[in-house]
């Protein structure tokens, strides 16, 4: 009997033990998993893409002078235009290509060409009176654009899936520039046409997002100059045009705002 009551008494005693005992030991730690951070967005690679818009030219001047006598007595007496306005503005739309380097995790360098059409065709007639104050006379004025290209570098800062640039490089373009002075009976008396590639520079900025695994949309804008252009304008024999003839000077500068689309190569990560 004392034997049973020892050891009861022994039990109760470690039983109400137990939670001091259990405060006394170390807690036990567990540890979060680690949280994954995806990747800042790979710019690099080669891309294709599409692009459409519209190009225009502000104040566009075509400037005439006489080329002898009697011709620069014509431009300063108002029988020929000295100075016409011919707004050049219409679609341009194409494809373009590139391939970019990411320099630093925000810094991006690339490299693009790009070839559009480009539907520009103005022409204007400007009516003027004769010297003698007889009758009137038409002076009519075109210009035409067919195509338009580039070959740029961008460089560009990021923030992760959006990138501004700066652009600038070569261009080039198919331009037409001609002029015909008509006489009182409505015979052309002068005329002169050129059209060739003109080659010159273009400079301009960006923003790109990528969105998407590999695409990403773009708007850019452009300034182009392919310097002036003189048009001979001369005198066709035998239809009563005096002197040689005239130079019309035409303005060759303009810009551009459009819209793209890009495919880039490659599988591009980040978030």
């Amino acid at each position: 009997m004392k034997s049973f009551l020892f050891g009861t008494a022994a039990l109760t005693t470690l039983c109400l033990s137990l939670p001091a005992l259990a405060a006394d030991l170390p807690a036990r730690v567990t540890k979060a998993p680690p949280v994954l951070v995806s990747p800042a967005y790979d710019w690099s690679g080669f891309y294709v893409g599409v692009s459409a818009g519209y190009t225009f030219e502000q104040d566009d001047g075509i400037s005439t002078t006489g080329q002898v006598l009697a011709n620069i007595n014509n431009v300063a007496g108002g029988a020929r235009p000295g100075q016409v306005r011919l707004d050049r503005e219409g679609f341009i739309g194409g494809g373009q290509a590139g391939y970019n380097w990411l320099l630093t995790p925000n810094w991006v360098m690339g490299l693009e060409t790009d070839i559009s059409y480009v539907d520009i065709r103005k022409d204007t007639n400007v009516v003027t009176i004769p010297l003698n104050g007889v009758g009137t006379l038409n002076n009519s004025f075109r210009t035409r654009m067919e195509y338009f290209g580039t070959v740029r570098g961008r460089i560009g800062y990021a923030w992760d899936r959006t990138l501004v640039y700066a652009t600038g490089g070569l261009a080039y373009a198919d331009i037409e520039n001609s002029a015909t002075f008509f006489g009182p009976a409505g015979q052309a008396q002068f005329a002169g046409n050129n059209r060739r590639t003109e080659a010159g520079y273009t400079v301009g900025a960006g923003i790109e997002h990528a969105f998407g695994s590999n695409w990403s949309v773009k708007a850019e804008y452009l300034y182009y100059d392919f310097r002036d252009e003189t048009v001979n304008v001369a005198v066709i024999p035998g239809n009563g045009g005096g002197g040689t003839g005239y130079n019309s000077r035409f303005e060759n500068d303009g810009h551009i705002v459009r819209a793209g689309l890009n495919y880039k190569f490659g599988a591009m990560g980040g978030r």
